[in-house]
């Protein structure tokens, strides 16, 4: 797929360009960004300039993962990155990340609406999934703002910096924002609780 450029209320969401090298590289020292996300620690320039010139491109070309940078719509600096990566069976996965000062203004829950909503607009996905590592109480409540059901924890479902970690996941489904689903549902039927 040839990146698209998506928009919010107050927000563009863009292909990232090399010229976002160093907005990236800046933002990425945030020690919460290295702790709570799969991003290098340390993260150096050349963690920069991979995630930009090989990264970012080879996921659109491949259709594996759709990344934007994320911008005031009005003009200003590189606020947040966010992300879809293809899982099976027409199930997308949502990642982000927000610099530290824009944190509180409600942006991470605009950016991840809209990209849910064009997952399942634009994807035909039939599930998108959050996950997070256990304690990462901003992004499940991000998660939760947008309407993501936490379905529980998996133990041991998230590598980060060479660790197995244990992890929320949850789970956002067309119909929860109104939308018809590419493939019919069938919900499981409530079971009598066995004695």
């Amino acid at each position: 797929m040839e990146p698209i450029t998506l928009t919010t209320d107050r927000l563009r969401l863009r292909n990232f360009v090399p010229g976002d090298a160093e907005a990236v590289y800046e933002i990425c020292q945030d020690p919460a960004i290295r702790r709570w996300t799969t991003v290098p620690d340390p993260y150096t320039r050349q963690d920069a300039d991979f995630f930009l010139n090989r990264l970012v491109p080879d996921g659109w070309r491949e259709d594996t993962e759709y990344a934007f940078a994320v911008e005031p719509l009005a003009g200003g600096p590189l606020l947040a990155a966010a992300s879809l990566s293809s899982r099976d069976g027409g199930a997308w996965e949502i990642g982000f990340w927000l610099a530290e000062e824009h944190r509180g203004g409600g942006y991470m829950t605009e950016i991840a609406r809209a990209l849910a909503h064009w997952a399942f607009t634009g994807l035909g996905c039939t599930r998108l999934v959050w996950r997070a590592e256990v304690g990462n109480a901003a992004s499940r409540a991000v998660a939760e703002r947008v309407g993501f059901v936490v379905e529980g924890v998996q133990r041991a479902a998230l590598v980060n910096k060479g660790t197995l970690r244990d992890c929320w996941v949850g789970a956002l489904l067309p119909s929860d924002f109104g939308l018809p689903s590419p493939l019919p549902y069938l919900p499981a039927p409530d079971l009598p609780a066995r004695t």
